[in-house]
Formats: structure tokens, C-alpha cells, sequence
């Protein structure tokens, strides 16, 4: 049976794979279809449908995070498997050929899946607070293997002010290794470079092109090593970046008008998910408004309505009409205008903004924030002299607060953005595969799993 190579090339689309003559050639023995996506058009919702056939109804992934009811926190980019329902691909592969292996390389929730081979990003958090990166695999002599012909994982490559092509390059020289040495029936490989300059400028600018271009580059050995091997290549993308240019601040309306409640400590606000009357947990162009007391919903709907940049409102009736009528989700779903995308800030003065605004911080933050791509734009030569000392203090083993990210100015600052269900066909999800078998005009996302299963079982 030919083994199966599956590239999730994030941000992908028709426009960007103009620039990606490689990658393009995957198709040139196989097809090309566009790929329909899942609102939210978000890492883990859309990757979780690839794998289960689902909708977040289903599988329950709302966003890349969301607000834990049982714990009372706002959670994002939770790691274990667990969280994620329905039947996963490899448990279907597996039913169809017992024994059928799989290795996961960066695919999100890989903790606790039940795979044969696990690599994902997981940095070292020292008692003293110092962040240190590196990554986690499964069986755990992997990450000697990796590392020792690699180096560490470069995790301040992966997200932050220096994200760039090295993370990226680093992913794909450890799936080259794993498929040599392990021979796996699937491998998933999960490639983010496209992720970071078309947020930072957005997909019109010259840089997104050239990102293509670099990406290309770096995909080419893996691609020529899969087709060495006769390995099927699949490459598909999650969602398209499209052009931005307004943040939308909905926490900072919920609190002008009573609703969201803040704690404070050494100065410092914090959410208080606990007595708050309605909060937003914002995620790219999608946000979920949890909402204590239903009897608040339609204040709160008509309230969040007219708000500048909100395009829709989701009630119950809505969020079934997309599939995300989930307890997981707010009693509201907001999505953004085409132009516009959705901050967590909820601090009505920046100087009672929490220390870990002004950090790369994915965990302590309450939403997601694309300004950590950005060395703080109001004052940018500051921002990298201070991570300057930061890494000093680092190097001599003192702690150290990387203060980097700008907050209205970075905000400002972002030009692309995703969530929203994509407008122009150009800017949508694109499906590549090397195997004219399944050819077909479009794959929905739910379709994906049974595309990638039939592959799985019956290539020869």
C-alpha cells in the first residue's frame, strides 16, 4: 500500500499558490479543488473537522480556545487529544487495515493521540518562570533523534516578533526524518510560514508573495523525498488570510456599558470571567460572548449589532445554521466585517493593561492577539533593545519579561487576518493531492477525512 503524506500549508489559496511552482506540481499528475472551510475558519476548528469529518456541533472545538464553564477560564491552545469528539482518521485507517501507523508533526491537540510517532511544540516552563524552547514527542527518544541532526526546536521561530521560514524548515526536515527512518502509512505535517507575514502585512503585500516563494523553497526537498518514495502527498490549507485593517475592540463596549467586569492586583486589570454579566473571548475575525444570565442575551445582541466591524450576530438559531451550536460556545457568536478582526483588549487604559499584554503570552491571554508578530510599532527600536536585555538576562540565567508587544499600536498595525467564511474564491482553502483517484471541483471540510481514508485504503 503507498504511504500517504498529508501537508497542512496554512493560509494557502489560489492567489498565494500562484507563487509556488513546486508545490503547485503536486497537482500537475493528481487535481486541484477548492476546499470549502467551517466557521470559525480557525486552526483547531477547521483541522479537528479534517480529522473527524465533523462540525464543531460534533467534535466541540469552537475556536482555538474558548471559555472552560467548569473551571470558570478562558483557555486557548489546549494540547490533549481528549478534548477533541468524534472518530478520529487514524481509528477509522485502522478499522480498514489493522496495524496501519501514523505520525502527527505538529498537527494541533497531538498530545494523547493515538499515534505511533508525536512531535509539537512544547517549551520547558522553569520554576523560576525563564521559557526555554524545545518541543515534545511521543515515543520520547524521538526528540533525542530529532534534536541531535536538527537542534532544538526553534519555538521563538514558530510564533512572536521573529517568527520566520526556520520553524517551518525545521518541521519539515523532521517529517524527511521520521518518514526515512519509520516508513509511516500516514504522516501529518502541519506547516505554518504562510501564517506570519500575511498576517503582518496582509496577502496583497509584496511580502506575502515572497513568503510563498521562501516557503516553496523549503517544501521542495520534502516533496521531492515523498515523491522518491512514491508517497501520496496531499496538501490542503485551514483557512485564507484576507486583507485588514480595523481592530474591533468588543470587551472595552461590554465594559463601557456595565457588562464585563475587572479585577485588579498591583495596579494591574484583569478579566473576571466570574462576575461578569457578558465577555468576549476573541479569536482572529470570530468572537464568542459568553453571557451569565439569559435574559441578558438580547440586550447583549443588540448591543454587540451595533458595534462598527461586527458583521453578524449569532444567536442560538444562527450558530446551528453554521454548525457551532456547541455548549462550548458563547451564547453569541460575532463575526467581523470583511475588512475588520476582533481584539481581547479590555482595559480602557493602557496603563492598567496586565504585564502579560505586553509579552508573547498565548496562554495567559483571554483571546487570541496577532500584535505578538510585531515588535511594538510606536516605538520599535526600544522594543527590540529591551528584548535585547531580556536575552542577557536570559543567558545569565536571570529572569527576564521579553516586553515587546505593542497594544493599540500593534493592533493597529496587523493587515491580515481569517474566521470568517471567505468571500472571494481566490482567497479561499485549496486542496492539492498527487493521486487523480478522488479527483473532484471541491472538497468540503467535512469531506476531507473520508478523501484522506479512501487514500489511506486502497492505494496501491
Amino acid at each position: 500500500m503507498t504511504s500517504l503524506l498529508v501537508l497542512d500549508v496554512v493560509g494557502l489559496t489560489p492567489r498565494i499558490l500562484e507563487h509556488m511552482p513546486r508545490l503547485r506540481a503536486v497537482a500537475d499528475g493528481g487535481f486541484q479543488a477548492s476546499l470549502g472551510t467551517v466557521l470559525p475558519a480557525v486552526t483547531c476548528s477547521v483541522q479537528s473537522t479534517f480529522l473527524t469529518g465533523e462540525l464543531p456541533t460534533e467534535h466541540g472545538i469552537v475556536g482555538n480556545g474558548w471559555y472552560f464553564r467548569d473551571v470558570g477560564e478562558v483557555l486557548l491552545w489546549r494540547q490533549h487529544n481528549a478534548l477533541v469528539g468524534g472518530d478520529k482518521l487514524w481509528d477509522a485507517a485502522r478499522r480498514a487495515r489493522p496495524g496501519y501507523t501514523v505520525a502527527n508533526v505538529c498537527w494541533w491537540y497531538a498530545m494523547g493521540a493515538d499515534v505511533d510517532w508525536t512531535v509539537t511544540p512544547r517549551p520547558i516552563y522553569h520554576a523560576d518562570g525563564r521559557k526555554d524552547p524545545d518541543c515534545y514527542t511521543a515515543p520520547p527518544e524521538l526528540h533525542d533523534a530529532l534534536t541531535t541532526r536538527l537542534g532544538e526546536f526553534p519555538l521563538f521561530n514558530y510564533w512572536g516578533a521573529l517568527a520566520g521560514i526556520a520553524s517551518s524548515e525545521w518541521i519539515c526536515r523532521a517529517t524527511e526524518q521520521i518518514m526515512a527512518e519509520h516508513d509511516p502509512d500516514l504522516t501529518l505535517a502541519y506547516v505554518p510560514h504562510l501564517d506570519y507575514d500575511l498576517q503582518r502585512y496582509g496577502p496583497s503585500a509584496p511580502q506575502a508573495a515572497a513568503a510563498a516563494v521562501e516557503l516553496d523553497r523549503v517544501l521542495t526537498p520534502l516533496l521531492d523525498a515523498a515523491a522518491a518514495r512514491g508517497t501520496t502527498v496531499v496538501a490542503l490549507s485551514e483557512y485564507g488570510i484576507t486583507d485588514v485593517s480595523r481592530p474591533v475592540a468588543i470587551n472595552r463596549l461590554l465594559r463601557s456599558e456595565g457588562l464585563l467586569e475587572v479585577y485588579t492586583q498591583a495596579g494591574m486589570e484583569y478579566l473576571d470571567p466570574w462576575t461578569s454579566r457578558a465577555f468576549a473571548v476573541a479569536d482572529h475575525q470570530v468572537a464568542h460572548v459568553y453571557v451569565r444570565d439569559p435574559a441578558d442575551v438580547p440586550a447583549v445582541a443588540k448591543l454587540c449589532a451595533t458595534l462598527p466591524g461586527v458583521a453578524e450576530v449569532l444567536d442560538d438559531e444562527g450558530k446551528a445554521r453554521f454548525g457551532l451550536d456547541h455548549p462550548r460556545s458563547g451564547e453569541l457568536v460575532l463575526v467581523a466585517d470583511p475588512d475588520a478582526w476582533f481584539t481581547y483588549y479590555y482595559w480602557l487604559d493602557d496603563a492598567r493593561a496586565p504585564d502579560f499584554a505586553r509579552l508573547v503570552d498565548i496562554h495567559r491571554k483571554p483571546g487570541y492577539d496577532p500584535a505578538e508578530l510585531f515588535f511594538d510599532p510606536s516605538g520599535p527600536g526600544a522594543a527590540k533593545r529591551r528584548a535585547g536585555v531580556a536575552l542577557l538576562r536570559k543567558k545569565l540565567g536571570m529572569r527576564y519579561m521579553m516586553t515587546v508587544v505593542g497594544l493599540d499600536a500593534g493592533a493597529q498595525a496587523v493587515r491580515g487576518s481569517h474566521g470568517r467564511l471567505p468571500d472571494d474564491p481566490r482567497d479561499a482553502p485549496v486542496l492539492l493531492c498527487s493521486d487523480p483517484a478522488p479527483a473532484r471541483e471541491h472538497v468540503e471540510a467535512v469531506e476531507v477525512k473520508e478523501l484522506l481514508l479512501g487514500l489511506a485504503t486502497t492505494n496501491t
